[in-house]
């Protein structure tokens, strides 16, 4: 049975608690569907969120960021955010109004990541994260590129996750006799067809792996970049 996510006084769902989710696959879930993370902390007494990419596995979250950052440091504690919007809530009333939506926080202390084997599993994650097949396709990072880079790595130990579903909660209400329109506006995000750099050469066709995650057939006679 799998173990349920910590229950700290910073993870603890005080308001809203049955959007509250437990189940670290929930965490998992938010973490794959997400592409940005924005990493809260205080640099010289204020506050900053900065988005980055990132990757994770079971274990860790690994940030992504450049050796010139001041937010990526180890030396403070942090709290890394993950949102997802899935659709607009439209009630009877303004103050019923709300946002269906899957959120993850995740608080700690990271690390930077110094271990050379390890350095490349976090980008190896983090590249496949982003776009899977990505990482064996392309040029590995050379030695000049990682020494530029900084990792960083956060347990997935303390973190907390929201889901809201479903439409608004004025249905039981003297409102539901207004005679006013209410429901659900779903937001899906879906990626579109790949565009081609313009130096690069007609006859390289769009990867595999790229035209799978559009949605596209590899060389097919939609996809752009693909020889004719």
């Amino acid at each position: 049975m799998t173990n349920p996510l910590s229950n700290t006084d910073r993870t603890r769902h005080r308001r809203l608690r049955e959007q509250g989710r437990t189940d670290p696959g929930d965490l998992r879930a938010v973490l794959a569907a997400g592409l940005v993370a924005h990493l809260g902390l205080v640099n010289d007494g204020w506050p900053m969120v900065v988005p980055t990419s990132y990757g994770f596995d079971e274990t860790t979250l690994y940030l992504h960021g450049s050796v010139a950052s001041v937010s990526l440091r180890a030396d403070s504690p942090v709290c890394v955010t993950i949102t997802l919007a899935d659709g607009l809530v439209l009630a009877r009333s303004v103050f019923e109004h709300a946002l269906n939506y899957r959120s993850a926080m995740v608080y700690g202390y990271p690390r930077v990541v110094t271990d050379p084997d390890e350095i490349l599993t976090g980008l190896r994650l983090l590249s496949e994260h982003m776009a899977p097949g990505q990482w064996d396709y392309v040029r590995q990072p050379s030695r000049k590129e990682l020494a530029a880079t900084r990792l960083l790595a956060l347990p997935l130990a303390e973190a907390s996750v929201k889901i809201r579903t479903g439409p608004p909660d004025d249905g039981d209400t003297p409102d539901a006799d207004l005679g006013l329109w209410a429901g659900e506006l779903p937001l899906v995000s879906t990626w579109q067809q790949p565009v081609p750099d313009p130096a690069l050469p007609p006859a390289i066709p769009v990867p595999a792996h790229i035209a799978a995650r559009a949605g596209t057939i590899a060389g097919g006679p939609d996809c752009p970049g693909a020889p004719d």
